[in-house]
């Protein structure tokens, strides 16, 4: 946090990227409406923003004593806000990659025990320590590349206590900064092995246990579940999401990743905050989500990553006037992938989206996804000054650079993080 009555100005932007705009998530045409600002400048105290506009409009905001941050004629844009992760998690499936390129899909691998369940094993077996230190690395990995915020589940100990144990460390994580951490409990990630002569046990272990030990602890602000053939059914998932709406979670649901099941139109039944992955999402869908406000969170790295070619049809989305995220869906298995401007490029080139609509997908979008759009994922007066300085002179070359190994001055509340 910036020291009390601290005054930072950031000036010289060739492009300052404000997103400026309706205290709500974008919609159509306006995720194109990012607010550029040629010759910028911002004023920042106490780790807010307190005046954005042109150097001239803004200067005698600028106080003598005000640290002086010269973007160097380039692109200054709010942090990244990456709204679906798996960050927690021990070991990694290196080995099935391989075996991935060899030919095996991913269906197979978790049908021979391997996926999710064998990141279980590993996690179970790790200690608190273990988790939080390997996921320090990860969420390095994620500031490096400009992300501030993010949403982080659990989902890989598929018990009572390792459940808690994976929450408790994106607590601790949280609590050390300096990027802001949503958690989301997933206990309803797949059956663990031990169950799977009995998922209606494992179902009571969640809704009963589960839950709500997550829900007294405070660990959780969302619950989540794989909804999908191989996971938990559209049934089953209801049950779930019925007790955590009783708790007092807002829902998240990975739905229609393989198949068009009718979880996402269950997501609009259940006023769900968001639909994930909806590689599968036809348009009769897209009334219900937006009718009910779901927004949905597409996951282009895990359809890369996996090797598949049927990507979320995002351009339907947009036109349908819904509101679309775009989230790594970092994890050990099917998206080993830590970089939002990767996923930028991957919207782009295979989604269709513009360079402008991706990058509204993961900062304001985003960020009201996670409840936090009055928080940050803009550059306005009154919110937190997280933001990037970029060594790009244009926005699109966020996205036109693809993995380019880029290196954002990156803020957290005024203050230099990276």
């Amino acid at each position: 946090m910036t020291g009390r009555g601290k005054t930072l100005a950031v000036v010289n932007c060739g492009q300052l990227v404000t997103l400026a705009g309706p205290p709500r998530p974008r919609l159509g045409e306006e995720l194109q409406e990012i607010g550029i600002v040629s010759g910028g400048a911002m004023v920042v105290r106490d780790g807010r923003i307190v005046a954005t506009g042109s150097y001239a409009e803004i200067k005698r905001e600028i106080t003598v004593e005000a640290d002086i941050v010269d973007a160097g004629g380039c692109v200054v844009t709010p942090g990244f806000v990456d709204a679906h992760t798996h960050l927690v998690f021990g070991g990694n499936r290196a080995d099935e990659f391989e075996r991935r390129i060899a030919g095996t899909t991913y269906q197979e691998i978790a049908a021979a025990g391997g996926g999710i369940s064998s990141t279980v094993e590993k996690t179970r077996e790790a200690s608190e320590d273990d988790l939080l230190q390997s996921a320090r690395v990860r969420l390095g990995w994620m500031l490096r590349s400009g992300t501030t915020t993010l949403e982080a589940k659990s989902g890989y100990g598929l018990s009572l206590e390792s459940e808690l144990k994976i929450l408790r460390v994106l607590r601790r994580l949280a609590d050390e900064g300096p990027q802001r951490i949503v958690a989301t409990v997933l206990a309803a990630h797949t059956v663990p092995r031990e169950y799977r002569e009995n998922r209606a046990a494992y179902l009571e272990l969640v809704k009963e246990e589960i839950l709500p030990l997550v829900a007294e602890e405070k660990l959780a602000r969302y619950c989540d579940a794989f909804c999908d053939e191989h996971a938990f059914t559209v049934a089953e998932t209801r049950a779930v999401f019925a007790r955590a709406k009783k708790l007092g979670f807002g829902l998240r649901v990975h739905a229609e990743q393989f198949h068009d099941d009718g979880s996402a139109r269950m997501a609009a039944e259940l006023g769900a905050t968001t639909a994930d992955h909806l590689e599968c999402t036809t348009a009769d869908s897209f009334g219900a989500l937006r009718e009910a406000g779901v927004q949905p969170v597409l996951l282009p790295a895990s359809v890369f990553c996996i090797g598949r070619k049927k990507y979320p049809d995002a351009r339907g989305m947009i036109g349908a006037g819904l509101s679309p995220v775009l989230a790594t869906d970092f994890n050990p298995g099917s998206s080993p992938v830590s970089s939002l401007p990767l996923v930028m490029s991957l919207a782009c080139l295979e989604m269709q989206m513009l360079p402008a609509e991706a990058l509204t997908a993961v900062t304001v979008n985003a960020a009201w996804s996670l409840g936090l759009g009055r928080e940050v994922g803009t550059l306005e007066t009154g919110k937190a000054a997280d933001f990037l300085v970029h060594e790009f002179k244009d926005y699109r070359e966020l996205a036109y650079f693809v993995g380019a190994a880029a290196a954002p001055k990156v803020f957290v509340h005024g203050e230099r993080a990276l």
